[in-house]
């Protein structure tokens, strides 16, 4: 079984999550939120709450062999919270094959846990 990858600065989580999604791996995507997480999965619809909601709705695009780019734009820290700009794009294709591209900047907050690792509190894709 693979080890876990885990951000352990602030500026290390959004690489670690374009690695984990890159690899398709839906539960090293989950690790990387805290159990009551919020994901804005998309402009208009409520937001999935927790991991088996956040599951749910990372799947949709996995199915799809997507892959994601994901650069930080910005990020600032103050003790053990954290916001974070990113600039992402995402390929792959949808449930019925077709393909698609979606792009974005997104807003999140991460907060460091006991052990050091940093994991999305919230998570915006469409949030600027």
């Amino acid at each position: 079984m693979a080890e876990t990858a885990v951000a352990r600065s602030v500026r290390e989580v959004h690489a670690t999550f374009e690695a984990v999604f890159n690899s398709g791996d839906v539960d090293g995507l989950l690790a990387l939120y805290e159990p009551g997480a919020i994901l804005m999965s998309a402009p208009g619809q409520a937001p999935a709450r927790g991991r088996d909601e956040i599951r749910a709705s990372i799947l949709n695009f996995l199915a799809g062999g997507a892959t994601i780019r994901l650069e930080t734009v910005q990020a600032v820290e103050t003790g053990d919270l954290a916001l974070l700009k990113g600039k992402w794009r995402i390929e792959g294709n949808s449930l019925d094959g077709q393909p698609f591209v979606m792009e974005g900047v997104s807003a999140e907050v991460v907060r460091r846990q006991p052990d050091g690792r940093w994991l999305f509190v919230i998570d915006n894709p469409f949030g600027c």
